[in-house]
């Protein structure tokens, strides 16, 4: 397989920024009650991720280092700007779900991270691959959790108004919606995800 796949798998499943590098756990806490929030948070970081990456990766040998940081949070927060305008103007409904984790996206770990760690050391073209992997394994992890609470917290998974999976319920645990839902999926898929990556290492794969 090519470098370039490699590299966008790797933000799927290795660099996974949820359950690997167990990074941007706030918006995956907070937003995470439907299907819905899950996808308008996930695009919304993935719009930001790519051009401050992009961003980042052009400018990367004009930026002192002494004063990159601040540099790259400006970045982020043109690409934030943009983002929360077009979510209020065209899709208030998400926009409002959201609320104040749309502004919030400028100091997630995720983007200043890959800005950092990758965008700063690499070219344009595999900046931008290194932001696409890592954008759909965070809407992975985002749509996973934000299911699971949906469906067990109200019995349905509605998706932009379409009815996807419907279970008959006496009572929905409606909890699952609320914050100790969130923190029981992700610590039930994490557990998950760590004992079959404990028994792969175990038998050496």
């Amino acid at each position: 397989m090519s470098k370039a796949f490699n590299e966008f798998i790797r933000g799927i499943t290795k660099d996974n920024p949820i359950f690997a590098l167990v990074l941007g756990l706030c918006p995956a806490l907070a937003v995470t009650t439907s299907v819905d929030n899950a996808i308008g948070m996930s695009a919304g970081t993935a719009f930001v991720l790519v051009g401050a990456n992009l961003m980042v990766s052009a400018l990367r040998n004009y930026i002192p280092s002494t004063v990159r940081l601040p540099i790259f949070i400006l970045i982020i927060a043109t690409f934030v700007s943009i983002v929360d305008m077009v979510m209020e103007a065209y899709t208030p409904p998400l926009y409002a779900a959201l609320g104040v984790f749309i502004p919030l996206i400028v100091v997630n770990c995720i983007i200043i991270g890959r800005a950092e760690a990758y965008a700063n050391k690499n070219n344009m073209f595999y900046s931008l691959i290194d932001a696409l992997g890592i954008s759909a394994g965070f809407l992975l992890a985002l749509v996973t959790i934000g299911g699971i609470r949906e469906l067990l917290g109200t019995g349905q998974i509605v998706v932009f108004g379409q009815m996807i999976v419907s279970i008959p319920m006496m009572s929905p645990a409606s909890y699952m919606i609320l914050p100790p839902g969130a923190f029981l999926t992700i610590g039930i898929l994490m557990a998950i995800i760590n004992h079959r990556r404990a028994k792969k290492l175990a038998r050496g794969e």
